[in-house]
């Protein structure tokens, strides 16, 4: 007998289902004590693995190359740092009535971080886009992401989410910046080596930000933060951010259609511009929360989901437009690594 399969719609990613389960695991049985300080000092190294492993696989010439297609590459960075910002903020106005003081928080920071790589390269593959221009625009999100998001939340958070400051700024430096350049600085020595192993690499990538899950809600429960979010809080939380998103994909789409993009560069302007990546967000926001991560993280974590649920089917709808027969097909069905789109959340 057949096991009933899921509608080709609903693409339910395993990988949240595993940060869920982080989730469920932090809460029932949290780091307490010189636990919390084993698990705390643990992902402090995941994260520098993590983005060492960033930097080591992302080719520098592919990146430079990807430059001159700079007015796509802009166009998805002002959606990204720009666009998105503004929304965050413009959604201060709905405290108190619908969103909590941290939720409003978590739903600015969420605005702040970089795209995402593998879904974006992958959907704009589906929906027969520019899949060249989206891995340079993933990967110069990404880039950018390093900088600038820490710079934007220092600037537009402040003090308000567990004590940011200008220090903050050091430790992303010590824990992400000054890594991923070391990659960079080694991938012609062990990039061929990570593209040979990237399936167990993907393993570890995935392990280092369960890690960083595990200690962020484990120092939220020991806190008692979760005593602080309702489930009528949580649903209003979900209408906000599906309409974050709605309004995101609308002006990516007919902005580019605007600036006089032609049909391939709006796909990929729209999967681009139009997410958030879970990867870089949780340790950013380990590093810049402290304490206060695990509400800090709860709207990204379900932005991810819901960002790639929508995505699949616009992707697979913009593949069956007519137009897509007058355009090129795509480099590829699937993300690097042969991963479906909903595999990571980079």
């Amino acid at each position: 007998m057949r096991r009933p399969r899921l509608p080709a719609w609903l693409p339910l990613d395993p990988y949240l289902l595993a940060l869920l389960a982080t989730v469920g695991l932090a809460a029932l049985l949290p780091a307490r004590g010189q636990a919390a300080g084993l698990v705390g000092g643990a992902s402090t190294a995941a994260v520098a693995l993590l983005f060492f492993l960033y930097g080591a696989r992302l080719s520098t010439r592919e990146a430079l190359d990807g430059l001159r297609h700079w007015r796509l590459h802009l166009t998805v960075l002002a959606c990204t740092f720009l666009l998105f910002p503004l929304l965050g903020l413009a959604a201060r106005a709905l405290l108190p009535t619908l969103l909590t003081h941290p939720l409003s928080n978590g739903l600015l920071f969420l605005c702040l971080v970089p795209s995402t790589v593998q879904s974006s390269i992958a959907f704009t593959s589906i929906a027969r886009g520019n899949v060249p221009a989206a891995i340079c625009a993933g990967s110069f999100s990404s880039l950018v992401g390093l900088l600038l998001t820490p710079l934007l939340a220092v600037a537009l958070l402040g003090g308000d989410a567990g004590g940011f400051s200008f220090d903050s700024l050091g430790r992303i430096a010590l824990q992400l910046l000054l890594p991923f350049l070391l990659g960079q600085a080694l991938h012609h020595r062990v990039g061929a080596f990570l593209v040979r192993h990237k399936k167990v690499l993907g393993r570890v990538d995935r392990g280092a930000i369960l890690l960083v899950v595990y200690a962020a809600f484990s120092a939220g429960v020991v806190a008692g933060i979760w005593r602080q979010v309702s489930l009528p809080r949580l649903g209003a939380l979900m209408l906000v951010e599906a309409v974050l998103l709605t309004v995101m994909l609308l002006l990516t789409w007919y902005g580019a259609g605007r600036l006089r993009f032609d049909r391939a560069d709006r796909i990929t302007i729209q999967f681009a511009g139009s997410k958030k990546s879970l990867a870089a967000g949780l340790p950013m926001a380990g590093v810049l929360f402290g304490a206060q991560a695990s509400l800090a993280v709860l709207p990204l974590m379900l932005f991810h989901q819901m960002q790639l649920m929508v995505c699949a089917v616009l992707a697979r709808r913009r593949a069956r437009d007519p137009q897509a027969e007058l355009a090129p097909a795509a480099v590829a069905e699937v993300s690097p690594g042969g991963q479906h789109p909903t595999a990571r959340g980079r």
